[in-house]
């Protein structure tokens, strides 16, 4: 005769069923982002070994690259060097200023030595949308939105227009998984919630591992986080004040361990060689504008002709930048969840820190709004960008933090509407709320990614390297010479793996005075001679040559072991080439091949 009267019994199996219950609605959530990922992937994943998103090839390539050259030091049994003349020799670069994606490159290296690193890519496309989209659920969830207004904040976050238009070509801020995460580990922290050392080592490896994925998200990231601890400082000023200490142990073991393992990188990039300072871009040309926030870019299904034709009407002219937009409907919807739910503290802090991080991402020019100036120093970025650091970072990326933080404003209200609705009432009204957020979301569902051909390898390019028989460590002038706007070098370099050490390439480093440039390949007469290189390549016959006395200048300072040309026999550039080292010593395919050493 059992002892348990049958109404706890009753009670106990009900409660095991709801976790059931529970347990397979986070799968099923879990999986549809799964599948909303592999939706918009589709098209790479039809030939994922040579198909790329159409857009900015150059930057797609340069990342094929670094996978590539994560796997080849992964394959010889060490992990990559942070300096190397794999890229630009003999000066080299320096990896920890560049996209040089290293934990990915690292992780996959199986894949990307298996199958290829566009292969790996596309892992890493599919794998971000779906992680990104897991991760905001998982933390909006621990935090009390229930399951279906938590999976629709994950949703926005994982899929927002802000990392479909990054993965275009920059995968280091598509895949977005970690953010949501640190921050969370950072409230949890300053609210008590976890063992301070605990969570604080948490925090650590969350950040030593975005540092070696994008480090450029480890400060947006920051910016968002000390948004969310300034706001709980002012109002919760008693639990803070109790919660400092603890706050400050918690801070320092996530510091110390970020440091161990990140310590060494660090110190390659701020006093390693190849130092720079400073940013090699224009910031003013990567921010938001108002525009940007309500005109559809062509990545999504519901778009106007002009976003159609142009893919942006105001702010910047690159896609892979625009990252602002969500759309009246959804920006509406927000604004009217902020003003109904200011009391509740999930809500108030989520929707401030919104309308901050999209203040900040519209830089600190001057504005034309509805044909009045209004001048930059009424916007928050104005008098942080001259902060050390801090004016290296590119304002408009800080909208991929302010998507999470509008993900919250919708779960948590989204939550509170419906329990607002009384119980006996009827499914409709219940569940009105949940219809309106879903009709905001419509005009942010993504198009599949286009996709197209990457550069085929040349005929005959292996074979010339393996007939050549170079050293590892040998120095390749491969023509065309690549470099930003010509980067299929680098993508052949990455396709097969030869050569492992190459002139020029596409490159964040230091000019000579130290601050920081693009392309800068040693010595100006090493530019004068690539520019003309590539004029031959390209077939603009009136390109006039460098002086002999500089381009024997430039091939002393370049030392190259070998000369790899694709070109036609009987072309211009064959016939330079011919000037400059004698007749190549064999072709193949339509690779021409010169051994200097």
């Amino acid at each position: 005769m059992s002892l348990v009267p049958a109404a706890v019994e009753s009670a106990q199996v009900s409660d095991e069923g709801r976790a059931r219950a529970r347990a397979r609605a986070q799968w099923l959530i879990l999986f549809c982002y799964l599948l909303g990922a592999v939706a918009v992937t589709w098209r790479l994943w039809a030939d994922p070994a040579s198909h790329a998103p159409v857009g900015d090839p150059e930057d797609v390539d340069q990342f094929a690259f670094f996978m590539r050259y994560s796997a080849t030091a992964v394959a010889h049994g060490h992990l990559p060097a942070l300096v190397t003349t794999a890229m630009n020799a003999p000066r080299g670069i320096n990896m920890m200023w560049n996209t040089s994606f290293l934990l990915p490159g690292i992780v996959l290296s199986p894949v990307t030595l298996l199958a290829g690193p566009q292969v790996s890519l596309t892992i890493v496309l599919t794998l971000g949308f779906a992680g990104a989209a897991a991760s905001m659920f998982w933390v909006l969830h621990r935090w009390g939105a229930s399951l279906w207004p938590a999976a629709l904040g994950g949703a926005l976050y994982g899929f927002s227009p802000a990392l479909m238009d990054s993965a275009i070509g920059h995968y280091n801020f598509a895949f977005a998984v970690t953010p949501p995460l640190i921050i969370d580990a950072v409230v949890r922290l300053v609210t008590g919630r976890g063992r301070p050392v605990r969570v604080g080592a948490y925090l650590g490896l969350l950040v030593a591992a975005q540092l070696f994925i994008a480090e450029e998200l480890v400060a947006d990231t920051a910016a968002a986080a000390a948004i969310l601890v300034v706001l709980l400082a002012v109002t919760h000023r008693n639990v803070v004040r109790e919660r400092a200490r603890d706050v400050a142990y918690g801070l320092g073991t996530s510091a110390v361990v970020a440091l161990v393992i990140c310590g060494y990188a660090l110190w390659v990039q701020f006093a390693g060689p190849l130092t720079q300072r400073g940013s090699p871009w224009v910031t003013s040309n990567f921010t938001s504008h108002l525009g940007t926030f309500v005109t559809p870019p062509a990545t999504l299904l519901f778009h106007t002709g002009a976003s159609s034709a142009g893919h942006v009407v105001s702010g910047p002219n690159y896609l892979p930048e625009y990252l602002a937009y969500l759309g009246w409907p959804l920006l509406v919807v927000l604004a009217a969840a902020a003003v109904r739910y200011w009391r509740d503290p999930r809500v108030r802090t989520a929707a401030v820190t919104f309308v901050v991080l999209e203040l900040l991402s519209l830089g600190g020019q001057n504005r034309k709004v509805l044909g009045i100036v209004y001048p930059g120093g009424l916007l928050p970025w104005h008098w942080l960008q001259a902060l050390p650091l801090v004016g290296s970072i590119l304002p408009d990326r800080l909208a991929i933090l302010a998507d999470g933080a509008a993900a919250a404003v919708l779960a948590f209200s989204l939550d509170l509407a419906r329990s607002a609705a009384p119980q006996r009432s009827g499914w409709a009204r219940r569940n009105w709320p949940f219809a309106v957020a879903v009709l905001a979301l419509l005009p942010l569902i993504p198009l599949p990614i286009q996709a197209g051909r990457v550069s085929p390898v040349p005929a005959g390019w292996q074979t010339a390297f393996t007939r050549l028989d170079l050293p590892a460590n040998a120095r390749v002038l491969v023509v065309p010479v690549p470099y930003s706007r010509r980067t299929e070098p680098l993508r052949w370099q990455a396709d097969t793996g030869v050569p492992r050490s190459l002139s020029g390439g596409w490159f964040v480093g230091p000019l000579p005075n130290g601050h920081a440039g693009v392309e800068f390949f040693g010595s100006p007469k090493v530019s004068r001679l690539f520019l003309y290189l590539d004029a031959l390549s390209a077939g603009r016959a009136k390109a006039v040559p460098p002086r002999t006395r500089k381009v024997r200048a430039a091939l002393a300072y370049l030392r190259p072991a070998a000369v790899v040309a694709v070109t036609g026999r009987d072309s211009a550039l064959e016939h330079y080439l011919a000037k400059l080292f004698g007749q190549p010593e064999f072709s193949v395919g339509r690779v021409l091949a010169w051994r200097l050493g």
